[in-house]
């Protein structure tokens, strides 16, 4: 399973240090963390995970490393050449998504999850009303813990839709 971790690239400590736990929990629950492989709450996600002995994603903005350096934790990257566009890739990457703080770029991959029906967990992030919106589709926690249990849960009350595989095909020889 996956879940996309999003957040600010600077976010305060108290922040990060959440996100590092978020890692932490989602890894020990054998979960792959999937985020946007930079600085502040996707550094402390994908350290937590990292330290945890899970894996993590990073899906970068630019074409190579001198473009987006991912941080140090990030295990298996992906350039994506295309900008902040990417933030579709991030947020539609997770059968889950767990927003912390963050900035206009968390906003914009909380709306792409929403958009396609993918669970947002709200942990101290955007706050947001406005004509037609349910603001329960955010749904709100208070710890690292209760993050990482409601967007566990809402996964898989989601499901995962399998793969099909072909068989492969008879050649005539």
């Amino acid at each position: 399973m996956q879940i996309s971790v999003i957040g600010g690239n600077d976010a305060p400590p108290e922040i990060v240090h959440l996100a590092r736990e978020v890692g932490r929990l989602l890894a020990e629950r054998g979960v792959t963390v999937v985020c946007g492989g930079g600085e502040g709450v996707m550094l402390g996600a994908c350290q937590g995970a990292a330290e945890a002995g899970g894996h993590t994603v990073g899906i970068l903005p630019g074409r190579t490393a001198a473009d987006t350096p991912p941080n140090p934790f990030v295990e298996f990257v992906v350039y994506t050449g295309v900008g902040y566009a990417r933030n579709s890739f991030v947020a539609l990457s997770g059968e889950a998504v767990i927003a912390i703080d963050g900035a206009l770029g968390t906003l914009s991959e909380i709306a792409f999850a929403l958009m396609w029906d993918i669970p947002v967990v709200g942990l101290k992030t955007w706050e947001f009303n406005y004509a037609g919106f349910d603001p329960t589709r955010i749904i709100r926690v208070e710890t690292a813990k209760e993050a990482v249990d409601v967007a566990l849960a809402k996964a898989a009350a989601r499901g995962t839709p399998k793969p099909t595989i072909l068989p492969p095909p008879q050649l005539d020889r």
